[in-house]
């Protein structure tokens, strides 16, 4: 199947290619996948680092296959294993995850994963997100340890909370509804104390993404360097 002009761009633009191989798969909560792949030299070639993502290539359904983003959960560099996690919404990445089994192949392109923690770390780090997110907001917990850490996540189902947050004793967890395309979970950002010397990392729909880094640099005055935004679904 064709990859399209996105597939093009990726490739003029240096972007690496994979095919992964689905080794098992794991039902998390009633809307939520998790599969684990061996992904052949992708971690060999390229280091693991907090909140790294792929672009997977699914199939549409009607011949041509379409690029999504996921981040890599558990990453293991000496096995060249990892697993990826399927909010369950009815597009063709969730639907390719609830059909894939034991041997299932799919590509992937590797281009545009270069998160990396502050050095020294933040005095607090603050996190908004969501679902969609979530994997990335587990793997950005696990590396800053025991920093102090509020994180708001945004829910649409009640099972939504069911699925597992890696926290540490330092780290407090707020979950909001979704309601009016994000606005309890803008509100929260408007109404939270930012202490100097902390870092925000922000990753909601496109929407909320914009409205909450908005509220952050100019509300509560952090720089541009200590924020990271990206928008995970549109």
């Amino acid at each position: 199947m064709s990859r399209g002009f996105n597939g093009l761009v990726l490739k003029a633009f240096g972007g690496s290619d994979y095919r992964l191989t689905v080794t098992a798969s794991r039902q998390i909560t009633d809307s939520y996948l998790r599969l684990s792949f061996t992904g052949g030299a992708l971690l060999a070639d390229h280091p693991i680092h907090p909140t790294q993502w792929i672009r997977l290539w699914v199939p549409d359904g009607a011949g041509a296959l379409q690029q999504r983003g996921y981040t890599l959960v558990r990453p293991d560099a000496d096995n060249g294993t990892f697993d990826i996690e399927f909010a369950i919404h009815g597009g063709p990445a969730s639907r390719w995850a609830q059909q894939a089994q034991p041997g299932t192949e799919i590509e992937a392109t590797v281009m545009g994963s270069k998160f990396r923690l502050p050095d020294p770390l933040p005095a607090e780090f603050v996190i908004f997100g969501d679902t969609a997110s979530l994997p990335a907001i587990n793997s950005l917990l696990g590396a800053i340890g025991d920093t102090p850490t509020r994180v708001w996540l945004e829910w649409q189902r009640a099972s939504d909370k069911d699925i597992p947050v890696h926290a540490s004793d330092t780290a407090t967890v707020t979950w909001l509804e979704r309601i009016n395309d994000g606005q309890l979970l803008r509100e929260a950002a408007e109404q939270i104390a930012c202490p100097p010397g902390a870092f925000a990392w922000i990753g909601c729909d496109g929407l909320t993404t914009r409205s909450i880094t908005q509220t952050i640099r100019g509300q509560h005055g952090l720089p541009k360097q200590s924020i990271k935004a990206q928008a995970y679904w549109k």
